[in-house]
This record gives C-alpha cells, sequence and structure tokens, in this order.
C-alpha cells in the first residue's frame, strides 16, 4: 500500500502517474479539505475533485481543475438575480456538488460519500478526505494598511491570491480527527509520499487533524515528499509567494526545511541540482530527477523515483491495468 498526502492540481497529476506505477487499488490518497467551502446551498471539495476529475480523464485541460467540456448555463442565470458567482460552479461539475450535499445531508459521511463518487468514475484507488470535521484554511491578507481573515476560496478565488499574506490558521484543527482509514493508511503504508501541492495550504491542513503529523512523523525515514518548487517558483498556484510572505525560502531548500521534521527524503527537479547539498544540509536525503508533469508519462517516470527512494516495489505491469480515462 502507498499512502499519499494530497491537494491540489501537482497532486492530482502525481497520482495519474502513480496509478500507472503500481495498482490503483494499493493507492490510498488522503486529499486536503481545508479549501472546502457552501456555496449556494452546496458543499464543494475542489481538491478531491480535483483529484477525481483528474484520474477519471475528465479534468479541463487548460486549467487543471474542473471539467473538460464544461458550460456556464447555471452561473449565468444565478448573474441574472445578482447572486455572488466569483467562485464559478459549472453545469457538469454541479452534478457532483448537488450528489454530495444530498447524500451528507442525508447522514451519509463526507468519505462514504467520496468512495461513492469515486467508484461512479470508475476510480480503483481509495480517495478519502483527511478528516470528516470541520476544516478551513483562514488567511489573513494585508490589504493596504488594513489586516482581514477571509476563507482560503475568497483569498485564492475572489482576491486571485494577489494580496500579501500576514498569516494563516486552520479554523478547527483542534476538534477535527482523521476521517475513517486514514490513520492506518499512515501507519500501514510501505511508503508515505507527500504529493507536489503547496505545502503550506494543502500539505498543512492535512496535517493539522489531531494525530496525523505525529503519524507521518513517526514513519519519517518512508516518507518522501516531491518539492513543488522548482527553480524557485511554483508552476503553478501561490506556494512560492507564501512561503516568502511568511518568513520562508522560496527554493527546494525552503520546502526541505519545511518537511525535514516528518520526511526523510525530498525529490527536487534537476533544475536545482546545485542546491542537493543544501537540501542535505537540512536534514533530508536528496533525490535529483525530472519533476515537471507535462504529460503522464513524465508523470510516471516521477512516480517511479519517489517509489524506489522509499524503498516501496513497483508492479510494472500496473500500466496495463490503469485505467486511461
Amino acid at each position: 500500500m502507498i499512502c499519499v498526502l494530497a491537494g491540489g492540481v501537482g497532486a492530482a497529476k502525481f497520482l495519474s502517474g502513480l496509478v500507472r506505477a503500481v495498482p490503483a487499488s494499493e493507492v490510498t490518497a488522503v486529499v486536503n479539505v481545508g479549501d472546502d467551502l457552501d456555496l449556494h446551498g452546496l458543499r464543494v471539495c475542489p481538491d478531491l475533485d480535483t483529484v477525481t476529475y483528474t484520474l477519471a480523464g475528465a479534468v479541463n485541460p487548460e486549467t487543471g481543475w474542473g471539467r473538460a467540456h464544461e458550460t456556464w448555463n447555471v452561473m449565468e442565470g444565478m448573474e441574472r438575480f445578482g447572486a455572488s458567482t466569483w467562485f464559478r460552479l459549472g453545469d457538469r461539475d454541479i452534478a457532483t456538488h448537488l450528489y454530495r450535499t444530498e447524500r451528507l445531508r442525508a447522514g451519509a459521511g463526507l468519505a462514504e460519500v467520496t468512495a461513492e463518487i469515486a467508484r461512479a468514475w470508475g476510480l480503483r484507488l481509495h480517495l478519502v478526505p483527511a478528516t470528516e470535521d470541520e476544516l478551513r484554511t483562514m488567511v489573513t491578507v494585508a490589504e493596504g494598511a488594513e489586516r482581514h481573515e477571509v476563507s482560503f476560496q475568497e483569498y485564492f478565488v475572489q482576491r486571485r491570491h494577489s494580496v500579501p499574506v500576514a498569516s494563516i490558521r486552520f479554523a478547527g484543527a483542534e476538534t477535527a480527527y482523521p476521517a475513517p482509514c486514514v490513520l492506518e493508511a499512515v501507519v500501514r503504508s510501505e511508503a508515505v509520499v507527500i504529493a507536489p501541492s503547496n505545502p503550506v495550504v494543502s500539505i498543512d491542513p492535512i496535517l493539522a487533524v489531531q494525530g496525523l503529523r505525529e503519524a507521518v512523523g513517526a514513519r519519517r525515514e518512508r516518507v518522501v515528499a516531491v518539492s513543488p518548487i522548482i527553480g524557485g517558483a511554483a508552476l503553478k498556484g501561490p506556494a512560492d509567494r507564501l512561503l516568502r510572505e511568511l518568513g520562508h525560502e522560496s527554493s527546494a531548500v525552503g520546502v526541505a526545511h519545511w518537511y525535514a521534521p516528518i520526511a526523510g527524503t525530498l525529490v527536487i527537479d534537476e533544475v536545482d541540482a546545485d542546491l542537493a547539498p543544501a537540501v542535505e544540509a537540512a536534514g533530508m536525503r536528496c533525490i535529483v530527477a525530472p519533476a515537471v508533469m507535462s504529460d503522464p508519462g513524465r508523470a510516471e517516470a516521477l512516480a517511479r523515483v519517489v517509489l524506489a527512494a522509499a524503498g516501496a516495489p513497483v508492479d510494472a505491469a500496473a500500466a496495463e491495468r490503469a485505467p486511461r480515462g
């Protein structure tokens, strides 16, 4: 079994390569829910949906999130009524949120509903939310001389993550406990992988769930992280700016310092090969490999490097069994 801590587009791409390297049924993806929100009466889980749509071959290839061939009739109708539409839900995408919300209101847990959605898309990996409890990433932004605390989506989407960040907290973390099977996946897996996700707002919300940081840290020698910072910048999203704004170095070395207490190995891109000694000085074993997942083959190659670094077996036949979307 392979356990992956995941959030965002980078994690979704990595998982699409991983299920070509090992049987999907042996993969458990523990996904960030700090970005979740309730909108127009619907429960929206952006990271869970991005992973689902990517692995199902249904994601918008231009954005890396949302549905391919999307239409926006519902949002146009909402605009006619003067409703808030800064967070846009496509017509195809809304079906997922309708189903999720109906099942949650009927009393099902988010882990159960997530598994139902994954099965409906024909996915064979175990896709689980980090927690079923209320957990929300809250961002304090500096707008001029004033500071405001807003939800992650208000920062990321409404403000287009263009305003400086003063601090981040995870509301509800003190009472958020792992969803069913999450701790077991961390403890029993042959390897724990920290996907190339934003360490600040994709991975840290997972680790903020009660007991998870300790459980991952206890497996440190079998934990491999992949740096989402390449050449000093994030390929997508504000990870580089967030690291700088919160007082950390925006580089593979900064990522090494972030993860060193819980991960024994960091995989960095070839462009950052000269940083390998500094990564190791931060207390992590460093592996240099191509880390830009520009196509499924490159994502699979990266996954194989990560598995080898963790000492986990790779199934050469897995690619033939993996769904191609």
